[in-house]
């Protein structure tokens, strides 16, 4: 404010000085302007003097009034936090109190806890004493006993631990032989029923499977042709066929005799194709037996397929449905492999069905159980295990898996569905007219006679002829020649003599053929 009424001061003094210096260059000219002009520099500094004075009277006011209003404020604010801090402190008091008093409290509870401390070891010391007593004269009356039973504590001790034991033992074993008793009582019964209710449920058919095939002809000149000059059609379609062709006197009929059904059957339908085109030579009777094998092996896909159906088994994996199929051309002791099986997986059915238990899968382990006898290559693992094994490959279930391979008591049993398939087998295979023992046997001894020619070098095929009497050898003319064929026949009748049991005597007859083919175009 000072500075402000210093600068107005300052403002009129120079205008004053201003009109001076005005009137004194008028000086000359005119004196009573300058007169004149004094006068009214006068009256000026005069109002100046007296508006700076007002000015500043105001400005001081001003100043004044707001400092009052500034002071105001601040004592209104400083006020508020003084009634703030009261109020805290009034606070913080307020819980000190309470904390010295929860420390009192505290501080009660110690002393109250040492008191209890105090009494408590004082009465752990009276019961220790007592123990302590009380151990002493439990000895003095353990050593009392001995010395009247003349036997230590631990001599009593087994003794009593003796007699309990065999007491628990003689009831528990009276316990366990009544309940086995019952228990064995009640399940040969219910096994019984079940048997029988599945026996007389399930239709069995008694035809057994034989080794001969007969093939009706029209007449009597066919054979002839059949037969063709000098027996090369005859020998060509053994050759290819790997059966034996017997045409005898029997009117309007031809044997055909071989161990394997599939080979008679692929035989039987080549004559009748044969037979029908009336084309009957080497060559033509070569890609006849191609093309019915060809055709075999559809129908056996086809025949696994019906099965199925038949049954109601769902989702075989395709290498099954064809070993399935495989099963119509094998006999298991003369009874056909696909009817036995068909017949075990209807057993096996009704039994879980009356056991309450799944079957479907029941069922689709009965049809599997003998799927390792037609496995197409040849084995060293029994038929059971190697089933189980091609039943994990194609992803069967586990239940499934261990009822074919414990069929036989080859691995153990984990499922109810194991000694199902065991009985359903037994049944079946086990019934009047169902099987033939001796047959068995002698296909399998053909077998092996076949195998066992095979496993020389450069033989391609083999066949058993006259129900074993003869072997007739195939080789390879490019790996084999005339000398060694003839050492090949010595060493297969060797390795026959060593190893194998067989009635009367074996012709082997080794068979080496060159073929030159050309064409003319």
């Amino acid at each position: 404010m000072g500075e402000s009424l210093y600068i107005i001061i300052s403002g009129l003094v120079g205008l004053g000085i201003g009109a001076l210096i005005v009137g004194f260059f008028l000086k000359g000219n005119n004196k009573k302007i300058e007169e004149e002009a004094k006068e009214k520099a006068k009256i000026i500094l005069r109002e100046a003097e007296m508006n700076a004075e007002s000015l500043k009277k105001d400005r001081i006011l001003e100043a004044k009034e707001k400092y009052l209003k500034l002071k105001s404020e601040f004592e209104e604010e400083a006020n508020k936090k003084k009634a703030i801090i009261i109020t805290n402190e009034n606070k913080l008091k307020q819980k000190e109190q309470v904390l010295s008093k929860e420390l009192e409290q505290i501080k009660r509870k110690e002393a109250e806890l040492d008191s209890k401390k105090e009494n408590l070891s004082a009465q752990m010391h009276s019961v220790q004493v007592k123990k302590d007593e009380l151990d002493r004269v439990t000895n003095q009356r353990i050593a009392d006993l001995e010395k009247i039973a003349n036997l230590t504590k631990e001599e009593a001790r087994e003794q009593l631990v003796e007699m309990l034991k065999d007491e628990a033992n003689t009831k528990a074993s009276s316990h366990i032989k009544d309940i086995l008793d019952q228990a064995k009582l009640s399940a040969t019964k219910q096994a019984k029923k079940i048997v029988l209710d599945t026996i007389q449920r399930t239709a069995t058919e008694h035809a057994i499977e034989n080794c001969v095939s007969v093939f009706n002809i029209e007449s009597d000149d066919i054979k002839g042709k059949i037969i063709g000059r000098e027996g090369r059609n005859i020998r060509a379609l053994e050759a290819a066929t790997g059966v034996e062709i017997v045409v005898d006197d029997t009117p309007e009929a031809i044997i055909i005799s071989g161990f394997d059904p599939v080979r008679r059957e692929v035989a039987r339908l080549s004559l009748h194709r044969l037979v029908q085109d009336g084309r009957i030579h080497p060559a033509r009777i070569e890609e006849v037996v191609a093309k019915t094998e060809k055709n075999i092996d559809e129908e056996i896909v086809e025949i696994g397929e019906r099965t199925c159906i038949e049954l109601g088994i769902h989702g075989l994996h395709p290498e099954l449905i064809r070993m399935v199929g495989r099963m119509r051309f094998r006999s298991s002791y003369g009874q056909n492999l696909l009817q036995h099986s068909k017949e075990v997986a209807k057993l096996c059915a009704t039994m879980a069905a009356e056991m309450g238990l799944n079957a479907k899968m029941a069922k689709r382990a009965g049809l599997l159980h003998d799927i390792g006898k037609v496995y197409p290559e040849e084995a060293e693992l029994p038929h059971a295990i190697l089933g189980m094994e091609l039943a994990k490959k194609y992803k069967e279930h586990p239940e499934v898996c261990n009822a074919i391979g414990a069929h036989h008591d080859e691995i153990e049993m984990t499922s109810m569905i194991s000694p199902i398939v065991q009985a359903s087998d037994a049944i079946s295979g086990s019934r009047p007219g169902a099987r033939r023992e001796i047959m068995d046997s002698y296909i399998k001894r053909l077998k092996d006679l076949e195998d066992l020619a095979l496993s020389f070098d450069g033989v391609n095929k083999c066949f058993a002829m006259q129900a074993g009497r003869e072997l007739r050898v195939i080789v390879d003319a490019d790996n084999v020649s005339d000398q060694t064929a003839s050492q090949l026949s010595f060493d297969i009748s060797q390795k026959i003599e060593k190893e194998m049991q067989y009635p009367g005597q074996i012709k082997i007859t080794v068979i080496r053929e060159m073929r030159s083919v050309s064409y003319a175009k």
